[in-house]
Order: C-alpha cells, then sequence, then structure tokens
C-alpha cells in the first residue's frame, strides 16, 4: 500500500473525529489543529537521490530517494583522503607504483598525471587525488596506508561501520567499478554522514576548497599543476567543497558544501545526468539556493 493510502474506515472515522471536535470546541480550534504547511520544495532538481542538510546540526532541510544504494563514482574518494589524514604521517615520501598504469588504462580513469616511480609526499598525493580526482593518486596512497590496496579497502568498510554508513560498501579507493559498476554504493544519507565527519577536519576541508594546485618540478618528481573539477568553487558564492563523482553507472554526483554567515549547508546530488557534470552542478546551486532562502 502506498505510503500515504489509507483505509477508507480510518478516513471516515478521522472525519468524524475531526466533525465532533468541532461541534464541541469551535472551528477555529480545528483549523488550527491542521498539519502547518511544507516550505516550499527546491524546484527544478534532476538528481533523482539528494539531501540537502544543515551541516552543523545534521538536520535534514530536503530530501529525496535518501536510502538507494547507488554507486557514487570518485566522491569514494572523501573516505579516502579521510582515512589517509587520520592515519596521519602526511610528510612521508611515496613512489608511484607501476601498477597505476594498468589500474587507470583498464578504466579509463581520472588521473593527476603521476609517473611511475615518482617520489612525492602524502600531503601532495591528496591534493593529487581530491583536485583533478587522480585515481593513480588514490592508488599510489591506498597502496603505502593499507599496506596494501586489499587492506586499505577492508579499513574503508571498517571505518564506515564505525561512521554510522549503514547502506554503504567499497569495492575500490577511486570509486572504479572494480568488481562491476555496482561494486562500489552508498546513499545519500550515507554520504552526508560522512561528508560531515570529512568536513570537520581541517587539512581535508582546506584541501577540497583549493581551486588549483601548483607543484614545483623537484627531486624525485615532475612539475604538475592540478585543478579542482569542483567548479562551484568558482561559481556559487560561499562553496568550499567537496567532492564531484562520475561513473557510467552512478552518472553526474556532488558531493557539496557551502558557507553564507554563520550557515553552512551540505547536500549531495546522485545521477543528475548520465554524461555531463553541469547538471550536477546547477542542481547543487538550486539546492543551496533554496536552503540559505529558508
Amino acid at each position: 500500500m502506498p505510503i500515504f493510502a489509507r483505509p477508507v474506515r480510518a478516513v471516515t472515522s478521522a472525519i468524524a473525529v475531526a466533525l465532533t471536535l468541532a461541534g464541541l470546541l469551535g472551528t477555529n480550534t480545528i483549523a488550527n489543529a491542521a498539519p502547518q504547511a511544507t516550505a516550499t520544495a527546491p524546484a527544478g532538481v534532476a538528481a533523482p537521490w539528494a539531501v540537502l542538510a544543515n551541516a552543523s546540526t545534521g538536520k535534514w532541510l530536503w530530501s529525496r530517494a535518501t536510502t538507494a544504494e547507488r554507486p557514487m563514482g570518485s566522491i569514494t574518494k572523501v573516505m579516502t583522503a579521510y582515512l589517509v589524514i587520520e592515519a596521519g604521517n602526511l610528510n612521508q615520501v611515496i613512489t608511484v607504483p607501476s601498477g597505476i598504469t594498468s589500474y587507470d588504462t583498464t578504466f579509463d580513469a581520472s588521473t593527476a598525471g603521476l609517473v611511475p616511480g615518482e617520489k612525492l609526499t602524502a600531503l601532495q598525493l591528496l591534493y593529487a587525488m581530491m583536485l583533478p580526482s587522480g585515481c593513480d593518486a588514490a592508488y599510489t596512497l591506498a597502496t603505502a596506508y593499507g599496506p596494501g590496496r586489499a587492506k586499505f579497502i577492508a579499513t574503508m568498510n571498517a571505518t564506515g561501520k564505525k561512521l554510522g554508513l549503514t547502506r554503504t560498501h567499497f569495492a575500490d579507493f577511486s570509486g572504479l567499478p572494480v568488481g562491476g559498476q555496482y561494486a562500489t554504493y552508498s546513499t545519500a544519507r550515507d554520504l552526508i554522514v560522512l561528508g560531515r565527519d570529512a568536513m570537520k577536519l581541517a587539512l581535508f576541508r582546506q584541501i577540497v576548497a583549493t581551486r588549483t594546485y601548483s607543484l614545483a618540478s623537484g627531486s624525485g618528481h615532475r612539475a604538475h599543476y592540478w585543478v579542482n573539477k569542483n567548479t562551484l568553487l568558482w561559481n556559487y558564492k560561499g562553496a568550499i567543497g567537496i567532492k564531484t563523482g562520475q561513473t557510467a553507472a552512478a552518472g553526474a554526483c556532488l558531493l557539496f558544501a557551502a558557507r553564507r554567515g554563520t550557515e553552512t549547508l551540505i547536500g549531495v546530488v546522485l545521477h543528475s545526468s548520465s554524461f555531463s557534470l553541469t547538471p550536477a552542478f546547477s542542481d547543487a546551486t538550486k539546492l543551496l539556493n533554496w536552503g540559505f532562502s529558508q
């Protein structure tokens, strides 16, 4: 039975009670007892799965199909970054493994342009992973911090349970379809939980709010220049992060946050489009504009 459907008998009984009360207490009392109208919902949001919430309190302002398990692409890297930052030792120098080549090629993955044998610090690799969504950087970090990629993925899932991600599973540290298009999945609800926890880390906030990062050539590595894929950082006043995501099954996804005055909002949209990320940015803009207007 649909959630809003009611048996005819129940409705009839409710009406009878209301009419009785009206006669006893007056029509104004019944009118005042009626449920208050809800705030107007944001218009034109294309994503079938979405949430907008107050980042400080966690209170939801608007939601749509929040518990459906969906692939989320590179939003997965939020968990990868979270684990690396929590583990620390970010000044350690890590050698980029040769395995990135086949990994990136197999999935036509987004990369930071790393080359096997390059040596970068863990902190530099975090920027390489989060700004251009470098799957090569995620592979490198997972290998180093597992230690080993399988152990790192196991830690991702264990940490997810501790954070309360009840309908999330990680099969890859980048969000690529390792094991199938739906092997790594989450829900709009879980991603808000993850995003709020990650944004409590000062370094994470710093990284995801960075528009560009320039790394001069040095001992052990080439020069690199990385641009953040989250164009809200340029195009939306108050945007402070956090991560794009996209695969064939996930479509265009975006976990986002913005601050205006003392209010910070966080939201997520999943599969705003099958192709371009532009509709995801558009959805986020509509949600944020609506949220800040309430």
